[in-house]
């Protein structure tokens, strides 16, 4: 577990992130009924956050702010559960299902995992998420859920 110093861009008020506070944090982000609210772990992220996706990177708290704020505004309802969460070092890894209901669509459950990087201030300098973006959105199309597997399986084997 990394020891949080507090230093001028690391509010006195933070305790160090391990998988435990981590859980808890992202607990209240999502398992609320309605939208996501981020507020509260906002302050746990470096101000030069690199995070990447299947999709984008993104560089910079402010950007990342307006990414997360976006996703809020798509979507009705969003909720997370993580089945299981790890640390190292100055890393934590957890596994996740999102489940996201957007305007005039049915429900859509993302599987995927999350690493965080950790510096030695405690603060949250990469994120990195993995999911099969298609493959679990296609899963809720009822034609697609027969043609998408097939067409990865004749392309990568």
């Amino acid at each position: 577990m990394i020891e949080l110093k507090v230093n001028e861009k690391t509010p006195a008020n933070l305790s160090p992130l391990n998988k435990d506070s981590v859980l808890e944090l992202w607990s209240k982000t999502y398992n609320t009924s309605g939208k996501p609210d981020w507020s509260h772990i906002f302050p746990y992220y470096h101000e030069n956050i690199i995070f990447q996706d299947t999709i984008q990177r993104i560089e910079g708290k402010e950007a990342f702010v307006e990414m997360c704020n976006r996703l809020t505004k798509r979507c009705e309802e969003l909720k997370m559960k993580i089945s299981s969460i790890a640390e190292s070092d100055n890393e934590i890894f957890m596994e996740w299902e999102m489940t996201m209901i957007f305007r005039k669509t049915p429900s859509t459950s993302l599987f995927g995992c999350t690493k965080l990087t950790l510096d030695e201030n405690g603060m949250i300098t990469h994120q990195r998420d993995y999911y099969d973006l298609w493959g679990d959105i296609f899963h809720n199309v009822p034609l697609m859920k027969k043609i998408y597997p097939r067409f990865m399986r004749r392309i990568f084997g």
